[in-house]
């Protein structure tokens, strides 16, 4: 939280709450979506794996973690170990080698 945002009590954020209209801010949103003003962000991990063509499973094996690790790092929910990290930026720059290693 930045040193401007100020935390809301309950009532406060209740009486927010009281005041939105989920329904139109879902409209909003379709909308904008529609009209390209969305912007889809992609993770390091999801561009790393689909430069190799390979499943969550298979690039998970490949890189010796669980599906659940790189699906953590695909949401965003985690983040990669420097090695990891490293590997992934190998991945998405050179998908070949990588591949090639896997191949042996």
């Amino acid at each position: 939280m930045s040193s401007k945002s100020k935390k809301l009590n309950s009532s406060e954020i209740a009486a927010f709450e009281a005041k939105r209209d989920i329904g139109a801010e879902i409209l909003q949103s379709l909308k904008d979506m529609k009209a390209g003003k969305g912007k889809v962000v992609v993770s390091s991990a999801t561009e790393a794996r689909e430069a190799t063509g390979l499943s969550q499973s298979q690039f998970a094996n490949l890189l010796g973690v669980s599906v659940r690790t790189l699906q953590g790092w695909e949401q965003g929910r985690k983040q990669p170990s420097g090695a990891a990290r490293t590997l992934l930026a190998v991945a998405r720059t050179n998908p070949k080698a990588v591949l090639a290693v896997s191949a042996r």
